[in-house]
């Protein structure tokens, strides 16, 4: 039922059942909001968006009041404006004042407020809040002297991740957000996705950063720096430099890299390419030996931590590939002193990546030989863009330029790699060739680029009828695993991304990014698709040179040794 309501002395349409604040959006109306996320059943804990309704005598909270025939509504009367005023000095009169040098400076949505209300002097000054920092996570610091108490990462933990790492904690005026017991990250079940940083509208939450390790090593004579860059970077960075999202900065990243004074450029997607050729290969002798049930993608760390800390029987599915960085860093602390002329103790290695979680991977001990770590510095998108502007960099106007041979080479199916589906997308491809010994017909698998948090599709390979499914967010992982452990069979492989809608979403990319963001930056993936002349993992020819001079064929000893990795149960909730 559509009706209509009065905003602002002029009448707009509104639907039955919808919120104050829905209908004001759709009519593109902006009220602003702390507590507030999309998709969320809403709280009206902060107050910020408050409205004046005819009728009633206190203001309503617009996010959750339901419209009615006839409302007459003020979003911006004095009475209003004083009041989301009132609360925002409130929430300034015990927060630290290290705006300058705070990590969200210039996209923090309490300093937009701030801004936008016109808050110019301290009214009301109260007990500064002082916490002690929790930076026992090697991908993330928490500190609650910013916190706010909105409540966003406290649901997105809980409901979306369903880990519930942290939660409200004592009461009254002594209430924060922690963890329990008040124990730092690594002795919690926290799974390093960021996605509570990425909702965070203060400075509560952040990566950890390595900058400053980075920059030692830049300029340290003995030392041989080497960097690879996710293939989800080229399309995600240019929101951090204002340029349209989705833009793809291929080309102008491995300029600006080289200018700051890395000795070698690579491409992680040549990585994802021996990812699914080795996977695949692992997956068709699975299913030539008649092994029940679906191998698990192991690509996403923190999807590998959630099931290693809360459901350990699921650890013999995973594949024992290892994932795109790791593989990368294996392939450059083992072949790297070939290439550089120099000791393996020499290089130090570096990844670009858009996720937090991948910092925490990069430590795992698993991923370490004889005491030598393969990435010793991994950098997430916003990590890249203040390297970038830290060296001055004008990244619109330089030149293009190549990747350093021999990780240089590519397939456009390694680059589906940042999306929801495009795992399972390029497995399929090159499944297809190993089991049906021809290529599939139409590349392009519809099935898998649905907007769905769940894509299923069923494939004829041969004599074989494959399933292939694809999930985002870790609650429509673990519905997905449920329905395996009742006794499913129909599936042969499960691609699991912890973020919405895959790596473009990720924890480490642009903060205040629109569901139109992401839109624009899986779009550019997949145009990437549409236009390249190799799109099978298969056909990578540097990947198949690889086998030849040091690997041998796919899950050769040579590659088991050093292409695969062990999960193990973790004790973090116990």
């Amino acid at each position: 039922m559509i009706f209509n309501i009065e905003v602002n002395n002029k009448e707009i349409k509104a639907r039955k059942g919808e919120t104050i604040l829905e209908a004001l959006e759709r009519n593109g109306i902006t009220v602003p909001t702390l507590c507030h996320m999309e998709g969320f059943s809403p709280t009206g804990a902060c107050r910020i968006c408050v409205v004046e309704v005819e009728g009633k005598n206190a203001l309503i909270p617009a996010c959750s009041y339901p419209v009615e025939e006839w409302m007459k509504i003020k979003t911006h009367s004095p009475r209003v404006i004083k009041a989301r005023r009132t609360i925002v000095e409130m929430l300034l009169s015990n927060h630290p004042d290290d705006c300058l040098y705070c990590e969200r400076n210039g996209n923090c949505e309490l300093q937009y407020l701030a801004i936008g209300l016109n808050v110019r002097e301290r009214r009301f000054a109260g007990k500064k809040t002082v916490h002690k920092k929790d930076l026992s996570s090697p991908g993330m610091v928490r500190n609650p002297s910013k916190c706010i108490l909105c409540g966003r990462c406290v649901r997105v933990c809980e409901e979306k991740m369903i880990v519930s790492a942290i939660d409200f904690i004592r009461r009254g005026s002594r209430m924060v957000i922690g963890t329990k017991a008040n124990h730092g990250f690594n002795n919690q079940s926290c799974i390093s996705c960021g996605q509570c940083i990425m909702v965070c509208p203060t400075g509560a939450l952040y990566e950890r950063s390595r900058l400053a390790d980075l920059q030692d090593a830049l300029h340290n004579p003995d030392k041989k720096v080497v960097v690879h860059v996710s293939p989800t970077i080229s399309v995600s960075l240019a929101e951090e430099f204002g340029l349209r999202p989705g833009k793809d900065l291929n080309g102008l990243i491995s300029s600006a890299l080289r200018k700051i004074g890395f000795d070698r450029v690579f491409d992680t997607t040549f990585a994802v390419d021996l990812y699914v050729l080795e996977m695949a290969t692992e997956l068709s002798r699975r299913i030539a030996d008649g092994i029940p049930g679906p191998m698990i993608s192991a690509c996403c760390p923190a999807w590998v931590q959630f099931v290693e800390t809360f459901h350990p029987e699921l650890i013999p599915r995973l594949t024992t590939t290892r994932s795109p960085q790791q593989l990368m860093g294996a392939l450059i602390k083992n072949l790297g002193p070939g290439l550089l002329n120099v000791d393996a103790t020499e290089i130090f290695n570096v990844s670009v990546m858009p996720c937090t979680a991948k910092k925490y991977e990069s430590q795992r001990e698993e991923m370490t030989v004889n005491g030598l770590i393969h990435t010793d510095v991994v950098l997430t998108t916003r990590e890249l863009a203040s390297l970038i502007k830290l060296h001055g960099i004008d990244i619109q106007n330089i030149e293009t330029e190549l990747d350093d041979p021999p990780f240089n080479i590519r397939s456009s199916a390694g680059k589906l790699a940042g999306a929801s589906g495009g795992i399972a997308e390029s497995l399929a491809r090159t499944l297809h060739f190993i089991l049906a010994g021809d290529e599939m017909f139409d590349l392009k698998i519809s099935e898998l680029r649905q907007g769905n948090s769940r894509k299923e599709v069923y494939l004829t390979m041969g004599s074989h009828q494959i399933g292939i499914a694809a999930v985002s967010g870790i609650s429509e992982a673990v519905k997905l695993m449920d329905e395996i452990r009742a006794g499913r069979k129909d599936l042969h492989f499960v691609e699991v991304m912890t973020c919405p809608g895959g790596c473009v979403n990720g924890g480490g990319q642009h903060i205040g990014a629109s569901d139109r963001d992401i839109r624009a930056r899986l779009k550019s993936l997949y145009d990437y698709d549409d236009k390249e002349p190799v799109r099978v993992a298969h056909k990578n020819a540097s990947v198949h040179d690889l086998f030849r001079n040091h690997l041998d064929y796919p899950v050769s000893d040579k590659a088991l040794a050093m292409l695969h990795t062990t999960f193990k149960r973790s004790n973090a909730t116990e």
